[in-house]
């Protein structure tokens, strides 16, 4: 998308300007009265020429700028786009992202060159409100037409940012909008992913594309196991969910080290969960519970978003990221529920369940993550149903070892507007993952608390000493329909500005 800003703007550069409108502040109703009263819009901020014709046009007499209504007028040989922003009062950071996203699915169709009027949508700093306001219009861009045989791209040429604001700010508002085009474009990268079928996303492919991107980046390394090398890591949970598959099981290993580094340079390790398709394996799912299982790899996609987005964005923090990726198929040769084998850490584990094979792929690779010492490492995984149960399909589940690095991650989600949960992991829980004739089992005694169990866990697998958190985005992968700025079905690519967020601010 062609984005320019125009700051100490006398006149608008283009025929077409789009212009955010908020609800007047009610007067006191007369209680005698019993007319009712006209609701205003506030036009604080507008020239005079375009107040003077709004207020000659049709608009002034029937629009209301409440939320998420448009309307028009001409004026001077230019056609004025208003967008309803409601009380400003209560016009927040989620609104102006929101309102980016309106703005987007309104404009989508003009064959021309479009003007926003950044004055008339700000609330709070110019450069915060810029970068919820392209959050929303290019996040809401997205769409997955590659198997379509028609396409309808938005039309727009270029858009415009304007405001009265002085040129002295230019390099630090241009900054902004780079930023929010790498995190935007990191976050379609990873619906992408996620929504590729089955048959074409299996863990090579996966693992090829993930390479050929990550190549493009300045600052980040590649390496790529396969299975050769993962059984001389001697990662027996990863392999036995492999056991089945057609593919070989990949493990990315993705470094992006800053261009300056010290003794004081941050280590983050981000771990995703790549199982492109689940069948539950010898533990079979009902047929319509297998339908989205293409979207079980949606923690790997997450995680690979938000590094890429650190490593286009230069932060100065070193970050690792690893992705485990197989699918879970069933074969002669698939691992059977009663199995034992034995992790990386040396920890033997009693399969009950082999539709709760997220976790053993994850503890292998976190184990092989825990040494290369990093001072956080974070998780993401499609892991368990429970989870929707619990905090349904808007709400992250969050786990963790360490209580300042959940607080951290939750102060990010805030930041970012994502919603995202605690849940305890207790000794109890701990205890119930133990196995009679092994050292742990990979599914609980009951279905109760299930989403803390696998996360009791996977605590098994980072080694001591390492700040942990687990996220589990199995309700908000995918469909989040009631958020105007992810599509209604299909990848969401939530929590992926979150862990930017956390990435940015760690410290």
């Amino acid at each position: 998308m062609n984005i320019e800003l125009k700051l100490n703007c006398k006149d608008y550069p283009t025929n077409i300007i789009v212009m955010g409108v908020f609800q007047k502040d009610a007067p006191q109703k007369d209680k005698k009265s019993k007319k009712e009263e006209k609701k205003e819009v506030s036009t604080t901020g507008w020239s005079k020429e375009v107040k003077d014709a709004f207020h000659e046009s049709h608009c002034s007499h029937s629009f209301t700028g409440e939320i998420d209504t448009t309307d028009s007028f001409e004026a001077q040989g230019k056609k004025f786009i208003l967008i309803g922003l409601g009380q400003k009062k209560s016009f927040n950071s989620e609104g102006q992202r929101k309102a980016g996203s309106k703005i987007q699915k309104t404009i989508r169709d003009f064959k021309d060159n479009i003007c926003l009027d950044v004055d008339s949508i700000t609330k709070g700093s110019m450069d915060k409100s810029i970068h919820s306001l392209l959050e929303g219009y290019l996040l809401s861009m997205y769409d997955f037409d590659k198997y379509k045989s028609q396409k309808n791209p938005s039309k727009v040429k270029k858009l415009y940012l304007t405001s009265k604001t002085k040129a002295t700010t230019s390099k630090k508002l241009q900054k902004v909008i780079e930023e929010s085009q790498a995190i935007c474009e990191s976050v379609n990268v990873a619906r992408d992913f996620v929504n590729e079928p089955p048959n074409v996303l299996n863990s090579e492919y996966y693992a090829k594309e993930v390479e050929k991107d990550a190549k493009k980046i300045k600052g980040v390394k590649v390496k790529v196991l396969g299975k050769a090398d993962l059984k001389k890591e001697k990662m027996g949970m990863f392999l036995s969910v492999n056991a089945g598959s057609a593919y070989q099981p990949q493990l990315v290993h993705l470094t992006y080290t800053p261009s300056k580094v010290t003794s004081k340079t941050k280590h983050i390790a981000l771990v995703g969960k790549g199982l492109t398709f689940d069948t539950g394996g010898y533990s079979l799912k009902p047929s319509a519970s297998m339908i989205n299982m293409k979207f079980d790899m949606a923690g790997s996609a997450t995680v690979y978003g938000a590094f890429r987005a650190a490593a286009l964005l230069g932060l100065p923090i070193k970050v690792s990221c690893f992705l485990g990726m197989t699918d879970n198929a069933v074969n002669s040769l698939a691992t059977m529920p009663d199995s034992i084998v034995k992790a990386r850490n040396g920890k033997t584990v009693e399969i009950l369940n082999t539709d709760a094979e997220g976790r053993l792929v994850l503890g292998d690779v976190l184990s092989y993550a825990s040494d290369f010492k990093p001072d956080a490492m974070i998780d993401a995984a499609t892991l368990t149903g429970a989870c929707l149960v619990a905090l349904g399909t808007e709400v992250c589940g969050l786990m963790s070892n360490d209580q300042k690095l959940a607080d951290k991650l939750s102060k990010a989600a805030k930041n970012t507007d994502e919603y995202i949960w605690q849940l305890p992991i207790i000794d109890e829980w701990r205890n119930d993952m133990k196995s009679n004739i092994a050292d742990l089992k990979n599914i609980g005694s009951t279905r109760f608390a299930g989403t803390a169990k696998a996360a009791a866990f996977l605590e098994n697998f980072v080694s001591e000493g390492i700040s942990w958190a687990h996220l589990d985005i199995a309700g908000i992968g995918d469909s989040q329909s009631h958020l105007p700025y992810c599509p209604a079905k299909g990848a969401s690519g939530m929590m992926v500005r979150t862990l930017v967020d956390f990435i940015k601010s760690y410290s």
